[in-house]
């Protein structure tokens, strides 16, 4: 996703300064050239040499150094930069910025660049909550800094709170909100529900599935990346929640029954990706079912909650499903498309190798009301999510032009 994006990262004198290996690792994984800039904290913290490792790239540190080519190096690495991240970032670098100071490599990059600026603070809470570092960050966030929220937790001084560095997956997305991903859902509002419900049997036991969640959680976080407000409706996963988006958690079909109803008719596009079950116990035990012998559970239907939304969809709304079977696979996608009023529905192929719940990766057949039937190849799970947005947005586009 970061095929020759250019990456600039600059590390400051936060304990966090040694996750700032991750943030590179992670980017060359996904295709980026990354170069680092350190402060010279930041080297009493961490050794450049591991980032110089990492990156397969010169490590920056001094301003006054031998340049490594003709060029004013801080104004070639300004030039050179696409994105310049700075993770993370103490209550000093955002100081200097704000203010305008250029008195070490870092800072005065920054000053020079004309690239998207990304800051991830780190520190103490009390440092974070006083009045000037705020000041300072609605300054830079009036220039177009975009931040990266911290996250609140156990803190390197012991204390509890906010300041933690944001999470790796959350300043990824950041990088990739800014420098890969197209726009193009911006002004829209998506509805995805993912994972498994569960119905409770009593207080110990429910019923439920194999799903994850993560082919929801993942058609979310892209959507939410090009720049769709996103609610997302999630019963039972095991793969972490992206940040920035509406997040509603549910238990049971008839939590989430209600939770999605509640936000259908705002939405553009719905897409339902959560393994919802199809029956709930007749009845629920206070009590612990003590073991007995053989027992008998009576079921009884849990609504469906996609054909109920096929029947109220409005004119211009998406409707988008998923089909999971074991055999006749695009038979029973095909009926269910046209049962349930659907615009697109997505057969995964649960048997096909690597694939299915758990897996990262998934093999689907993309049926559209067109007509059109399109088989991908084996892929991540997150390559299947903007495969799918592609054919939502051009549906979209479609139904824009016939208006």
């Amino acid at each position: 996703m970061l095929n020759g994006t250019h990456i600039l990262l600059g590390v400051t004198g936060s304990i966090a300064a040694y996750k700032a290996a991750d943030l590179v690792s992670r980017f060359k994984k996904l295709g980026a050239e990354v170069k680092v800039i350190m402060t010279r904290s930041a080297t009493e913290l961490i050794a450049p040499l591991t980032f110089q490792s990492l990156s397969q790239n010169p490590v920056y540190t001094d301003m006054f150094e031998t340049p490594h080519s003709w060029e004013t190096e801080h104004i070639s690495l300004a030039k050179w930069a696409d994105v310049l991240l700075v993770a993370p970032a103490t209550a000093n670098i955002l100081a200097k910025l704000a203010c305008g100071i250029a008195d070490d490599m870092l800072s005065t990059v920054a000053l020079a660049t004309r690239a998207p600026i990304l800051v991830a603070p780190a520190m103490n809470t009390a440092m974070l909550e006083h009045a000037a570092v705020q000041e300072n960050i609605k300054t830079l966030q009036s220039r177009g800094v975009l931040f990266i929220e911290p996250e609140e937790g156990r803190l390197a001084c012991g204390d509890t709170g906010r300041g933690k560095l944001a999470a790796a997956e959350d300043i990824t997305d950041a990088v990739l909100y800014t420098a890969a991903c197209p726009k193009d859902l911006a002004g829209l509002s998506v509805l995805v529900t993912a994972g498994a419900t569960m119905e409770p049997l009593d207080p110990v036991r429910f019923l439920t599935n194999h799903s994850s969640g993560r082919m929801g959680i993942e058609i979310a976080r892209m959507a939410k990346m090009r720049g769709a407000s996103v609610t997302l409706v999630a019963g039972m996963v095991n793969v972490r929640i992206p940040t920035g988006m509406n997040v509603i958690r549910v238990e049971s079909a008839r939590d989430m029954h209600m939770a999605c109803m509640e936000h259908f008719r705002q939405a553009d596009i719905v897409i339902k990706a959560a393994a919802v079950a199809d029956y709930r116990p007749t009845a629920y035990a206070e009590n612990k079912i003590k073991k007995a012998g053989d027992m008998n559970i009576s079921l009884e239907q849990n609504p469906d909650i996609l054909a109920e939304m096929g029947e109220k969809k409005k004119e211009g709304q998406l409707l988008i499903g998923f089909c999971m079977e074991t055999e006749q696979l695009e038979e029973n996608a095909e009926i269910k498309l046209q049962k349930k009023n659907l615009d697109m529905i997505v057969a995964n192929h649960l048997l096909a190798e690597n694939a299915g719940f758990q897996a990262d990766n998934n093999t689907v057949t993309i049926l559209s009301r067109t007509g059109t039937k399109e088989a991908l190849p084996n892929m991540p799970k997150w390559m299947v999510a903007g495969e799918i947005l592609n054919r939502a947005f051009h549906m979209k586009q479609l139904d824009k032009k016939r208006d």
